[in-house]
């Protein structure tokens, strides 16, 4: 492997920060045992800026880049932003309607135990989501549906693959301009 820069981030497939190398986990620093570091990176995630500095943290993060984008919101340096994990109000959910059919199948040998062409799964006197003795084009059963989600918070992380976030602590002093 090459000579990082320092403060260069790189991705590591092991459960170990190679020799020189730090993960990404907010950890505070010494300024005086780290001023090449600091140099570069200052306060931009955390430390009074006298005598520490944090490293990034992307524990349970991904990164993202700065600046804008057209439709997009302005990120700087350091931000946190997100949420993982979300519970929806139903005024936030989209409009929509979900079918449901049920089949009087009075012939047994014609019911199965899955969805399929003229199969019911059960009679609908026998299900507790058809009132009793209903007739075609009757209202289901009060408790045939209820609220979904239950106020409970819903994954809002995208698709992740575990891997570590490392910053190099020493290497090459990248040059400006």
């Amino acid at each position: 492997m090459s000579e990082p820069f320092i403060g260069e981030i790189q991705l590591f497939g092991f459960n170990f920060a190679p020799r020189d190398w730090a993960f990404c986990n907010g950890a505070t620093l010494a300024i005086r045992q780290n001023t090449a570091l600091f140099s570069l990176l200052g306060v931009a995630y955390g430390g009074d800026g006298t005598t520490t500095f944090q490293l990034p943290n992307f524990t349970g993060r991904t990164g993202c880049n700065q600046g804008t984008a057209p439709g997009l919101s302005q990120r700087s340096i350091g931000e946190v932003f997100g949420e993982n994990n979300v519970t929806l109000s139903t005024s936030e959910m989209p409009a929509h309607s979900h079918g449901f059919t049920i089949y009087n199948q009075t012939d047994s040998a014609k019911r199965a135990s899955a969805p399929s062409a003229g199969n019911a799964l059960t009679l609908p006197i026998e299900s507790s989501v058809t009132a009793k003795d209903a007739q075609p084009n009757a209202q289901f059963a009060s408790n045939m549906i209820g609220l979904a989600g239950n106020n409970v918070p819903h994954e809002n992380r995208q698709p992740y693959l575990a891997v570590n976030f490392c910053i190099a602590l020493n290497g090459t002093f990248p040059s400006f301009g």
